[in-house]
């Protein structure tokens, strides 16, 4: 199993990339879609959320409002510690539930926000970085997903830095161009630091 962590700031490209690694066989989780699942009525990761936060993060129907929880938490680093001493451990655990069940030739790759963050980093064969200029990636916050200038800058900040990233990575892809060049460049990545690695059809396996 060749195993890859994905990471990349708010609104890199991140999410693209990992949509082209799935388009290309790989075995994507996805850390951010366990913790939504985590945080649905019922499950651990929302009452652990309720029982540090209070139930004003709760929307009247009882479901997590991801906006007052934000509001919490973005601008002061020890309630984000608090809410990721919760959250982390539940998603860890998923993960590693279901990289269990990949087959031993997967390509599994675990779509990591925080990877550097929590310091993961060192648990992969591989790296892969995306990256985009500050200044683009605000406006795709502001524009795409309706923020503020500041609350984009906040989660940036609260974030770490593409220094922080690209230390730790063996590869970085640059996000600055159009979709298809991105699409491209994660073709050509694929192409030489993975396809290399898989089995080939000519030469099976001998057991």
């Amino acid at each position: 199993m060749l195993t890859i962590g994905l990471t990349g700031g708010i609104a890199s490209g991140k999410s693209t990339v990992s949509r082209r690694l799935t388009e290309l066989g790989a075995t994507v989780i996805d850390a951010d879609a366990i913790a939504r699942a985590l945080q649905e009525p019922g499950q651990p990761g929302l009452e652990g959320i309720v029982e540090k936060f209070g139930p004003s993060v709760l929307t009247p129907d009882g479901r997590l409002d991801r906006a007052a929880l934000g509001a919490l938490v973005f601008g002061d680093p020890e309630a984000r510690q608090r809410l990721n001493a919760i959250v982390h451990p539940l998603v860890r655990a998923e993960a590693e539930r279901l990289a269990a069940a990949a087959g031993e030739d997967a390509v599994l790759v675990e779509d990591i926000p925080l990877l550097v963050e929590t310091g993961q980093h060192g648990r992969f064969d591989h790296v892969l970085t995306v990256q985009a200029p500050v200044e683009e990636r605000v406006r795709r916050m502001v524009e795409d997903r309706w923020m503020t200038e500041t609350d984009a800058r906040a989660r940036i900040a609260a974030q770490a830095t593409d220094e922080e990233r690209a230390a730790v990575s063996d590869t970085v892809l640059v996000n600055d161009d159009s979709v298809q060049r991105l699409l491209d460049r994660v073709d050509a990545w694929w192409e030489w630091h993975v396809e290399p690695r898989l089995p080939s059809p000519a030469h099976p396996r001998r057991l």
